[in-house]
């Protein structure tokens, strides 16, 4: 019999393999996890009731702040996190100007962490679509809402139930195919299972 082929040789072998295949599987695990797009993680808040909050106008901004109650009003509200240190937000503001132009809903921003007078410049800069701007300067309701980080936005039915969820820049397409069929599911009053 070769020395190789001994049970303690056998032994050691799987003692050495053992790691590197504990470490590919995770590595997989991981792999697999990271590969999904950022916009598919899911929010336990969705046919939840927005959390309680207040937030102020932005200072310099002739727009009113905005609180959990606003979104309970019978119109169906867009809130978008977004901030002006934001690189993908000014790349996605033009088509926030074009959602606002729709009259069934309201378009809401939740300005995140940001200094008053750079909210102010960029809305200046890029144009001001929103119909109300609260200002969220230490991040607190943004954490409430389950925000990951900026852009984000929130489709909020008119009994202030969060209906919808997207991370990330919104694109045209986003807005005319997925937002449009959110939006007009929002319209519809959630049934008794919540669905």
């Amino acid at each position: 019999m070769s020395t190789t082929d001994s049970p303690e040789t056998r032994s050691r072998l799987w003692l050495v393999l053992l790691p590197v295949i504990l470490f590919a599987a995770l590595a997989a695990l991981f792999w697999k996890g990271l590969s999904g797009t950022p916009n598919e993680i899911p929010s336990a808040l969705i046919n939840k009731p927005v959390p309680d909050f207040v937030l102020n106008p932005v200072d310099g901004m002739n727009l009113p702040g905005f609180a959990g109650e606003d979104l309970k009003k019978g119109k169906v509200t867009v809130v978008n996190v977004w901030a002006s240190w934001c690189a993908p937000c000014r790349i996605e503001h033009p088509l926030l100007a074009e959602l606002a132009k729709r009259p069934d809903i309201q378009l809401f921003g939740m300005n995140y962490k940001d200094e008053p007078q750079n909210a102010v410049e960029f809305l200046n800069t890029l144009g001001q679509p929103f119909a109300a701007i609260g200002m969220d300067r230490d991040g607190r309701t943004a954490i409430d809402f389950g925000v990951y980080g900026v852009p984000e936005t929130f489709i909020v039915d008119g009994q202030g139930m969060i209906r919808y969820k997207h991370i990330g820049p919104l694109t045209a397409e986003t807005i005319a195919q997925e937002m449009a069929r959110e939006i007009e599911k929002a319209r519809t009053p959630l049934t008794a299972n919540g669905s």
